[in-house]
């Protein structure tokens, strides 16, 4: 695949993810490193949804460790439960958190992000090997599409680990 994506950019939110869906599943077909994937990854959601912070946490020794992003500096480590991200592991669930200040025990990596997702990604073994987290400045920006989708691109990662 070539190194462009191909998305319009006066298409909904549903539209952009199912041109890029395919895109991104060529992307990463035939490229076995995962650092590689991620990075390619997360710049293409950075790229076509404009968030303000879009990344992944790979597990490392307990915690998840911050992986390939786009956007500001953000937290190194999280624990196991902690935040967002801890809390998606620990749940082994997507959270979606309209409003990150209302949410018990956030952390806050950034006092612009106001909204945030985060997906877990499982291995083959249906173990958690990491998040992939999305972040907004703008509230009501992420909704249920988001989620949708975005576990059907950290279903791309479970198929090339």
């Amino acid at each position: 695949m070539s190194e462009e994506l191909f998305i319009t950019a006066s298409a909904g939110k549903k539209e952009k993810y199912e041109s890029l869906l395919p895109q991104l599943a060529a992307l990463t077909e035939g490229e076995k490193d995962l650092t590689a994937n991620l990075a390619n990854l997360c710049a293409a959601l950075h790229e076509t949804f404009g968030w303000w912070w879009v990344g992944f946490y790979r597990v490392r020794n307990h915690e998840l460790v911050l992986a390939p992003f786009q956007g500001p500096i953000a937290c190194t480590r999280i624990r196991f439960g902690k935040g967002v991200c801890g809390t998606a592991w620990k749940e082994e669930k997507s959270l979606l958190i309209p409003d990150v200040n209302a949410f018990s025990g956030h952390i806050a990596c950034s006092s612009q992000s106001v909204a945030e997702i985060v997906i877990p990604i499982f291995d083959e073994q249906h173990q958690v090997v990491g998040v992939l987290d999305v972040d907004s400045e703008r509230f009501g920006v992420l909704d249920e599409t988001d989620v949708y989708f975005l576990e059907k691109i950290c279903q791309l990662i479970t198929n090339i680990l």
